[in-house]
């Protein structure tokens, strides 16, 4: 089970996960891309279409986004028109000023109530988590 799931399910009432957008510069699809998630967001697909990107990373273009799209039944269309919608721009400019702004400079990078995570395996995750929870109890 990945690392996220694990955390989400063992504190289930005390975690919130929030994804945030940092499309590498380095990565000349990956702008597209996470346009391209959120997209498939608005027809309630984001982390389905997220994770086949992730799974593809090697070979994202459009052809391939397309294939995601079609695999994950979405209404074409829609996700082509959606995929110019301007406020998933903005979204995307948003989170990569925030990310400026934390001092984000990789992905994956982790954050517990605002502190950078820097052990990522899941003795790391609970360590931060219960020191964060011991100081709201």
């Amino acid at each position: 089970m990945p690392i996220l799931e694990q955390v989400l399910e063992k504190y289930p009432q005390a975690v919130k996960l929030v994804f945030k957008n940092f499309p590498l510069k380095n990565h000349k699809f990956a702008q597209p891309a996470a346009i391209a998630a959120h997209a498939a967001g608005k027809q309630g697909r984001f982390w389905e279409f997220h994770d086949l990107l992730f799974k593809n990373y090697k070979r994202l273009d459009a052809k391939k986004v397309k294939q995601i799209a079609r695999q994950l039944n979405l209404d074409l269309v829609q996700f082509e028109k959606d995929q110019k919608d301007p406020q998933i721009r903005a979204l995307i400019t948003r989170d990569l000023s925030d990310a400026a702004r934390a001092g984000v400079r990789a992905t994956p990078t982790v954050f517990i109530n605002g502190r950078l995570l820097r052990n990522r395996k899941l003795p790391g995750f609970q360590s931060m988590i219960e020191k964060e929870l011991k100081k709201i109890n």
